[in-house]
């Protein structure tokens, strides 16, 4: 199967206008409606027409990520992969397809109970970013073919889902890494991550962290990806104006580089924002193990 990126998120939210104000202000990115759908906000950060889509609910949480395939004859193929290999899916209706500005979908239930959609063909716009908060650009790869960023997300069954984004997927290993936490208890288990990457050079576009008390949605975090040390300071300045919670405060992660801070999103999911994330080759990547996740900073306890 071949996957080429993240290509969207879905948010539920009990404030609309609280996460307008986020993704604008704080973010920088542009908000806009569509009044075929009065019960969402779209946000977009690059060429795509859309890259959040986030919908009125009753409650906060992340609800899923659209995963882009290659394009129609792929998509096909991929579809007919998963039904040999009996994995149930649903399709969406051209309405769902619409709102998510993609010419087809299917969503499917993957082990450790992670919500994502396969889609191909989505809407570019091409429009210049036109920041509210002076943001120049997000890093996306060419008309956007790196995806919006990565996310990582909770599963109680590390193995079973490594095993479908790998085996059924098509998702391949770029680095693990193993977490005791509890130093008092010597036969603690431990927890792991894997870090796993799709066919664009980004280092990963999902992380599988092994917890049995996931949060809303699965997801650990998600990424943001700004050009420069200059952007990301100044939108850490603009979290600090806006009285943003910060959930983890400024370091350089280990195996993909990236200089990053973490801040809380309206729907209480973490963001990670970040600058010059490792891009690889993969045909001279030889996967890897980390020891520790960041070179320096990144204070988890704080």
């Amino acid at each position: 199967m071949d996957i080429r990126s993240l290509a969207y998120v879905v948010v539920e939210t009990t404030d609309l206008e609280r996460w307008h104000r986020f993704a604008a202000d704080v973010l920088g990115m542009v908000v806009f409606e569509r009044p075929e759908y009065p019960d969402h906000k779209f946000i977009r950060m690059d060429d795509f027409a859309c890259r959040f889509i986030i919908s009125k609910s009753s409650e906060n949480r992340f609800k899923l990520a659209g995963w882009q395939l290659r394009d129609e004859q792929e998509y096909r193929q991929a579809l007919l992969e998963l039904t040999h290999q009996g994995v149930e899916f649903a399709p969406g209706c051209a309405r769902e397809a619409n709102l998510r500005q993609v010419d087809d979908f299917v969503t499917v239930q993957a082990p450790g109970g992670i919500e994502l959609e396969l889609c191909h063909t989505p809407m570019l716009d091409y429009q210049p970013l036109q920041s509210p908060a002076g943001v120049k650009e997000f890093i996306t790869g060419q008309f956007g073919d790196m995806g919006l960023g990565h996310i990582a997300v909770a599963t109680p069954d590390l193995p079973a889902s490594y095993d479908f984004f790998v085996s059924v997927l098509g998702f391949e290993l770029t680095d693990y890494m193993h977490f005791y936490f509890n130093q008092e208890d010597p036969e603690h288990p431990g927890q792991g991550l894997r870090f796993l990457h799709c066919n664009n050079p980004r280092h990963h576009s999902i992380a599988l962290f092994e917890s049995d008390q996931p949060a809303d949605g699965n997801l650990v975090h998600l990424m943001v990806e700004v050009a420069d040390m200059d952007e990301l300071g100044l939108m850490m300045d603009r979290v600090r104006q806006h009285e943003i919670n910060v959930v983890t405060p400024l370091g350089r992660h280990t195996n993909d580089q990236m200089v990053s801070t973490y801040v809380e999103s309206p729907s209480g999911f973490a963001i990670e924002i970040g600058f010059g994330g490792l891009q690889c080759d993969w045909t001279r990547f030889t996967p890897t193990r980390s020891a520790k996740p960041s070179v320096w900073g990144h204070f988890w306890d704080t």
